[in-house]
């Protein structure tokens, strides 16, 4: 959410699905014109798109269930999955002869915080489309509900992220998290009760950007913004020509020149955030700042493993302080991956925000209200250091020092925008836009779940673990560098 809360609010309610087909056409009519003047991206194309087009004749003939498990490195995912549902898998459908039984839709699964700082527009218009609202900080039991049977017994397939949000990068997958596989035995396990014979498959989707043309003035521009943004000085042309002598090409002395600027950004930036919480939240950091950026910076731009290291163990401890601070005011001990301990403080600040002890606000006494007030405000408040986390978790130099591209390059240093804008209390989703894309979506081979239920009885544990990781890699399998 971009903006603090400063009043109590009534309980999140849940948004049951409400397809409405007519919903659904008008969104397909205006999502070429959306692509087109709301997005960067120009162009999208997919790959094995006639292996997907069989699959929904299959599941028109009642012979399987599927899930659709799509990459969600950006915002503008839900749209690209569109064009692919309603536009390119009809398309090949008629091209093979697959005769398909219209519409071709799919319900998805969608994060309940979404409304909040969407608006309660957008919550109406996803339940429209067959959307499925899902709390990701507690076991959600009418979220879990809903989405287990809509897998089982809709009318059309479902859609679902398994990394559980966008991580901003191209080519890395975030580690999966296990809800996804523990549907898919689920649905199993309905059809058994049921007595149904459908086959039930996980089918991976891959999504990639690519820049149609490098966009490193736009990127030089955003660098020099947020330079300012941090009270840093420009680098001048000395630092240029002081990169090494085994760099001879002009235009690569530029591209080096533009990520060190990055590192040194970055560098500045955990600096200053380390001095911000031993100062004012008294928290100490381990392994200790360094005492010259400048010497980071350098060794870094060339390579330095051990410098690497040790910028990664800061930017770690950083994440980990911040997560304490707002771990302490909600009484939470830290457990789990960093996302995993986001995902609790986001419920626990719902818990103080969203109150379902309170039957109805407008009934509380002054003195009753304002205590309600003050700790939704306080609640949204500590969750600010969450959310900065969030920004933060993904940001890694070694990432674009591994292939100095343009795409590796932007999407690190918009991550750091992100960061920034945060701390600025701006709006994150206001992203800037660096140039027009174009997208690549590739469809996996899909995954049986059914295949596995003789596993799944034995041990649910490692059967879920197994098909979570074979999902990773198929997804990481269906990245092109």
């Amino acid at each position: 959410m971009p903006n603090s809360i400063s009043q109590v609010q009534p309980p999140l309610e849940f948004i049951p699905p409400a397809y409405n087909p007519l919903v659904m056409l008008g969104c397909q009519q205006i999502l070429p014109g959306w692509l087109r003047f709301k997005t960067s991206i120009s162009h999208i194309q997919a790959e094995n798109v006639e292996t997907l087009a069989e699959l929904f004749h299959q599941f028109q003939n009642q012979k399987i269930r599927f899930l659709l498990a799509f990459r969600h490195p950006n915002s503008d995912d839900p749209y690209c999955l569109g064009q692919l549902v309603w536009k390119l898998v009809p398309q090949a459908a008629r091209q093979k002869g697959i005769p398909l039984q219209f519409p071709v839709h799919s319900h998805f699964i969608y994060d309940r915080g979404i409304p909040l700082w969407a608006g309660a527009g957008v919550g109406w218009l996803y339940s429209s489309l067959g959307g499925t609202p899902i709390v990701r900080g507690k076991i959600d039991r009418a979220g879990l509900r809903s989405a287990r049977d809509l897998f089982a017994n809709s009318q059309f397939p479902i859609a679902a992220a398994p990394e559980g949000g966008t991580n901003g990068h191209n080519e890395i997958v975030s580690p999966l998290e296990p809800g996804i596989a523990q549907m898919g035995f689920w649905c199993v396990e309905d059809l058994h009760k049921a007595e149904r014979t459908e086959k039930v498959l996980i089918v991976p989707i891959g999504i990639q950007y690519r820049y149609v043309d490098p966009p490193w003035q736009p990127l030089e521009k955003l660098l020099t913004q947020l330079e300012i943004d941090c009270g840093l000085p420009p680098l001048d042309s000395s630092h240029k020509a002081n990169l090494s002598t085994e760099i001879t090409d002009l235009q690569d002395k530029n591209h080096n020149f533009q990520y060190r600027r990055l590192i040194r950004l970055g560098s500045h930036l955990l600096e200053v955030m380390e001095q911000f919480y031993t100062r004012f939240y008294h928290q100490s950091f381990h392994p200790k700042t360094s005492d010259s950026t400048e010497v980071e910076i350098a060794k870094a731009t060339a390579g330095d493993a051990e410098n690497e290291k040790f910028i990664t163990a800061r930017l770690q401890a950083l994440l980990d302080v911040a997560l304490q601070v707002a771990e302490e005011y909600f009484n939470l001990k830290p457990k789990g991956s960093l996302i995993d301990r986001c995902r609790r403080l986001e419920q626990a600040g719902w818990d103080y925000i969203y109150r379902e002890d309170i039957k109805d606000i407008a009934a509380l006494c002054p003195l009753e209200r304002g205590l309600a007030d003050r700790l939704a405000e306080e609640a949204s408040l500590r969750m600010w250091h969450m959310r900065l986390v969030e920004s933060f978790v993904s940001v890694t130099g070694r990432y674009v020092q591994e292939k100095l591209t343009a795409e590796r390059l932007a999407e690190t240093t918009l991550l750091l925008w992100d960061v920034l804008t945060r701390i600025k209390g701006g709006n994150p989703f206001g992203r800037p836009k660096l140039g027009k894309q174009r997208v690549q979506m590739t469809v996996g081979e899909p995954i049986s779940v059914s295949d596995r239920w003789e596993g799944y009885q034995t041990s649910r544990r490692l059967a879920v673990a197994e098909l979570t990781q074979d999902l990773q890699s198929a997804l990481e399998a269906m990245i092109k560098s």
